[in-house]
């Protein structure tokens, strides 16, 4: 066998495995020989002769050094993966193609501890059945019952988070979902209560997520306003244009960092330099005993608002309360 032989059945491996909808980073090179060596297939094998390979970690990995010896494994391109990554193969590789319903565990005895010296694997026979007619005109055909018994785990995980996202309703009565987390959590109640009750009738033109750089992005409601958002600047959490007094409310959520200090003043009021209404900074905590935990970083001439008393506010600075400051100030 060749090197050449076994890159092209390698890659053929990783298209498979895109195709069986497994997420991105189980569409590389170790799970692709993790299935290799489950199916028992050679370089120089076509995919009609796939077989029910039951193998153990340790036993996989040394199928892998023995059969595709010319494909790198680990850092230092080395044949073998070290004995140290026999987790990384099973929770990584292995957990994956099982809840795909590519591999089937200790079909002998299921109820073995995880940490078994006897756990073994093997292909599914809807696996095997499937893969058998990879690159022959059945293939869609075998792959949509492949499917139909089974869902692209890609789906099925994009189904779970999508179930755990934050849903906010916005002002105007739109609903945005954000991604898991009490971050999110804190974002949401800020839109809902906070922006009710002290900016009624404003316009969020900015929301940011933790799992993409924002959700809702009006950057031409912003420039009507004199803002050009400079891409490379730190957007703070949430924008609200509180129409009513033609304030820009600028909000952090604070559940482990970021309150609104002297320097997040200076950085904020850069990025919105220009604006023709006035700024608001508002540091906004989930609870009273976080706010303690960075009261002392608060920057004065700003505005703290606590999710669990959100009827009240706290004011630094007893000139105004909610409103912005001349900039010579």
């Amino acid at each position: 066998m060749t090197k050449a032989e076994q890159e092209k059945k390698l890659q053929e491996a990783k298209e498979i495995l895109a195709a069986l909808g497994m997420p991105k980073k189980q569409q590389e090179k170790r799970t692709a020989l993790v299935l290799l060596s489950m199916l028992g297939l050679r370089p120089t094998q076509g995919w009609e002769e796939v077989s029910c390979n039951i193998l153990g970690i340790t036993e996989c990995m040394d199928w892998m050094a023995e059969h595709y010896p010319d494909i790198p494994k680990g850092t230092k391109d080395s044949s073998r993966y070290a004995p140290n990554t026999r987790e990384s193969v099973r929770k990584e590789s292995v957990h994956q193609l099982i809840d795909a319903g590519i591999l089937v565990k200790n079909s002998d005895a299921p109820g073995r501890a995880t940490n078994d010296k006897n756990n073994r694997y093997h292909p599914s026979d809807l696996a095997l059945k499937a893969l058998a007619t990879y690159g022959t005109p059945e293939w869609e055909s075998s792959l949509a019952e492949f499917h139909a018994e089974w869902k692209k785990l890609i789906e099925i995980w994009a189904a779970e988070r999508d179930a755990h996202r934050v849903p906010v309703v916005l002002p105007d009565g739109t609903e945005v979902r954000l991604s898991p987390g009490e971050h999110s959590e804190l974002i949401a109640a800020v839109v809902e209560r906070f922006a009710s009750q002290f900016t009624p009738g404003g316009t969020v033109v900015y929301l940011g997520d933790t799992g993409s750089k924002w959700i809702v992005n009006r950057p031409d409601y912003l420039a009507e306003l004199g803002v050009v958002v400079d891409a490379h600047g730190k957007m703070p959490d949430v924008v609200i244009h509180f129409t009513e007094k033609d304030w820009l409310v600028l909000v952090e959520a604070v559940t482990s960092t970021g309150p609104v200090n002297g320097l997040r003043v200076a950085q904020l009021k850069q990025l919105f330099a220009g604006a023709r209404p006035g700024l608001v900074f508002v540091t906004a905590f989930p609870t009273k005993k976080k706010f303690r935990q960075f009261a002392a970083e608060i920057a004065w001439e700003t505005e703290v608002w606590v999710a669990e008393e959100d009827t009240h506010m706290i004011h630094f600075n007893g000139e105004r309360f909610l409103g912005p400051y001349e900039t010579n100030q």
